[in-house]
């Protein structure tokens, strides 16, 4: 018992040090990270948005960072599958908390997300955000994009999300179209991935359709994001409705004919050459969910995004 720690989100040390609470007991930030506000020293922080006033169909996304964060206890102190290392041994990931709304206000809260992501991101540490609805993408891809530029969006979809509206509507299947036509992406190294709906229009972003991506192997699908985004800074967001229902029923819009996570997750562990600037999961809705099926996939999910900002920087040390 000697070397077992219990509420390593609050009585951690260091923030690269590893937890062994049960994974039924203790405190559940994201992988058992530091909950803090303070920034000085972080590589990465995780940020929930408990937002779903944007949701056309079913609500219940606004627990979503709740769902994801219960369900990321079942990664042990063990090095991460299938990256095979200790992704906190020397990468200082904080659990930032929830981004502050105001329920009654809807309007405000893009700005409300934007201007609480842009702390985040002015302290220079990488920022994988928890959702909430799709909405959520557009005030991050603002922020993200007024430090990079114009970024390649690489997104898991069911839905394309380039419906059109005015710029005050609150609504998550219009994000991508407002992003495209005010330059905050470039369609033409954007990227789409098990899209199964129609839109009106594409807004010159690449899909891989559903359909495709059954076809397709794990290899090709990321040799595919990998080509068209032709090393640009991306933006990966992945909505976990791209997965079929029967891997994600808990989400607001499923769509059947979806991939398995099995094969998703083999695609997301290829993009390691992707310049990834910032990333999030969302339309996780646990009220829909069975078993935490849903939150241990979007969970996964989030892991493997920190999997990749790992190898990145590895890289990047034995380069020089």
């Amino acid at each position: 018992m000697a070397n077992k720690s219990i509420d390593h989100a609050f009585t951690a040390t260091s923030l690269t040090s590893a937890a062994s609470d049960p994974t039924f007991a203790g405190a559940l930030s994201f992988m058992r990270r530091r909950f803090t506000k303070e920034l000085a020293g972080v590589d990465v922080a995780v940020w929930g948005i408990p937002f779903d006033a944007a949701t056309s169909n079913r609500p219940g996304t606004r627990f979503g960072p709740q769902a994801i964060r219960r369900a990321s206890a079942i990664f042990d102190n063990d090095a991460q599958y299938p990256f095979n290392r200790d992704l906190f041994a020397e990468m200082a990931v904080i659990d930032y908390g929830d981004c502050l709304l105001d329920y009654g206000n809807h309007q405000d809260t893009p700005d409300a997300i934007e201007r609480q992501a842009n702390i985040i991101l002015d302290s220079g540490a990488f920022l994988l955000t928890l959702g909430g609805d799709h909405y959520v993408t557009w005030p991050l891809l603002k922020a993200h994009a007024a430090k990079h530029g114009a970024l390649a969006l690489v997104q898991f979809d069911a839905h394309q999300d380039t419906w059109f509206d005015e710029d005050r509507r609150i609504d998550h299947g219009s994000f991508v179209a407002r992003a495209a036509r005010e330059g905050i992406i470039d369609p033409d190294r954007s990227i789409q991935i098990g899209i199964r709906t129609h839109a009106p229009e594409d807004c010159g972003v690449n899909i891989l359709y559903g359909h495709q991506v059954e076809e397709m192997s794990a290899g090709d699908i990321a040799s595919a994001i990998i080509s068209h985004t032709r090393g640009a800074p991306a933006y990966l967001t992945f909505d976990i409705d791209c997965l079929d229902p029967a891997f994600a029923p808990g989400t607001g819009t499923p769509v059947a004919g979806g991939p398995s996570s099995a094969k998703i997750l083999s695609v997301l562990q290829r993009l390691h050459q992707l310049d990834i600037r910032g990333a999030d999961i969302v339309e996780v809705s646990p009220p829909y969910d069975h078993a935490d099926i849903t939150a241990i996939a979007g969970a996964t999910v989030a892991m493997y995004m920190l999997g990749l900002h790992a190898e990145r920087r590895a890289i990047a040390v034995s380069q020089g």
